[in-house]
């Protein structure tokens, strides 16, 4: 029975930069609970996570050149890896579709729960206060804060320039804060 090898992050880090299986091998054996763990907090659907995990470990195999030991630990820029990815699936067209239709297909089990979640994180009642503003304003600040988008998102879901969605959302910001100011 061969002995059981192990490495240090240094060691790690070095073999792994020459492609050595064996210590990628260990270095999911030994991580991938960790990160996994940390992908499913975020995403909460143990497919997923699955998922991203493998996708995860695919993208440290590939870039591990990257990686700086003297900038900090192998996990520390594993975990920045693993982050960064789980946040990108999360703001994926393809998974907000994907929540849209599991939303739908369970609309009337869920329909008191989502009640009870949208007014809870709507505390301050912003999403009635949306229909003071004029439309185009409406939808990009819903966009933005119930959904999640980014500027540039928003820009290319709507069809419309970067600077008008800015200029909208700045001016959406302005009369919301002086609507709830009142």
């Amino acid at each position: 029975m061969p002995a059981l090898v192990k490495y240090n992050e240094e060691e790690l880090g070095f073999l792994i930069k020459q492609k050595d299986q064996q210590a990628f091998s260990y270095l999911y054996d030994n991580y991938s609970a960790a990160l996994n763990g940390i992908i499913f907090r975020m995403v909460k659907n143990t497919g997923l996570s699955e998922d991203i995990l493998q996708e995860a470990f695919i993208k440290i195999w590939n870039n591990i050149d990257n990686y700086d030991n003297t900038k900090g630990r192998l996990f520390t820029w594993m975990l920045n890896i693993t982050r960064n990815l789980t946040i990108d699936t999360l703001r994926s067209k393809n998974y907000k579709k994907q929540g849209k239709i599991s939303s739908d297909e369970n609309a009337v089990i869920n329909l008191q729960d989502t009640k009870h979640s949208i007014d809870k994180f709507d505390a301050m009642g912003i999403r009635k206060q949306l229909q003071n503003l004029k439309p185009g304003q409406q939808k990009i600040i819903d966009l933005a804060y119930f959904y999640g988008y980014t500027q540039e998102e928003i820009s290319k879901e709507l069809e419309i320039p970067l600077g008008t969605v800015k200029t909208r959302m700045r001016t959406a910001l302005i009369e919301l804060r002086k609507i709830i100011e009142r």
